[in-house]
């Protein structure tokens, strides 16, 4: 794979370093991997949440269309466009995994990937039902300005999911940030935590929304292979 800017170069050494590149064959069958996989736990949680939303809208039973922002190598793309009537879309500016998305996926019919960001022509003339934020959100620094913007792209009584990324309550984002850069500093990719910023959950409190799932809760304490990361819904009303 060879990536094409300074972000994506920076960002694919990484998922390399971590062992997150995965072959053509491993991304058709995603989110199911090899048991011996080292993610094969973080896998099993994102199969959760991804099952999750699509039995949620598959219960609208009505024509929707989906945008995945961020959708890398199109996996969930891939099962969103199994909801009966939806057509979905995926936007990345990950080129080096979309054209890899592409290439699996090219057959599914109601599917289309494209390489852009959320405020590119290519995207801007379009309205979507249902627009997805799935191990996203953390790579824009700013929640209001790419809600707003994902707001102008959304039908009225759209919806906005957020999955997979965490919300820090206010006391929690500092030593979140620290652990962020140390980490990368430990992985020898010390730049890269000018790309990865934290979410508070009291920014949420602007918007009518619902956390569909709270790991916190205490009914999710205890869950076998919980996932720490909450389903946040936020809802455009018109």
């Amino acid at each position: 794979m060879v990536a094409t800017n300074n972000f994506e170069q920076e960002y694919i050494a990484v998922r390399q370093k971590e062992n997150r590149i995965y072959t053509d064959e491993q991304v058709k069958w995603l989110p199911e991997i090899e048991e011996d996989h080292p993610h094969y736990k973080e896998w099993q949680m994102r199969m959760n949440s991804c099952f999750k939303l699509i039995q949620y809208l598959s219960n609208k039973k009505s024509e929707l269309n989906i945008l995945e922002v961020g959708c890398g190598n199109g996996w969930l793309c891939s099962q969103l466009a199994k909801i009966p009537g939806s057509n979905v879309a995926g936007i990345d500016i990950n080129k080096t995994e979309l054209d890899q998305a592409k290439r699996i996926f090219d057959s599914i019919e109601n599917l289309e990937f494209f390489y852009c960001g959320l405020n590119d022509n290519d995207i801007r003339n379009e309205k979507f039902d249902v627009i997805v934020f799935a191990a996203s959100i953390q790579y824009f620094p700013s929640l209001d300005e790419i809600l707003s913007v994902a707001f102008e792209l959304l039908n009225p009584n759209g919806e906005i999911h957020i999955l997979d990324s965490h919300f820090y309550r206010s006391s929690e984002l500092e030593p979140a940030r620290n652990r962020s850069d140390e980490y990368f500093q430990s992985i020898h990719f010390p730049g890269m935590s000018k790309h990865y910023f934290h979410h508070g959950i009291e920014g949420l409190r602007a918007y009518n929304h619902k956390l569909f799932y709270t790991p916190d809760l205490f009914i999710n304490r205890f869950l076998k292979n919980k996932n720490p990361f909450p389903w946040v819904c936020i809802y455009h009303n018109e």
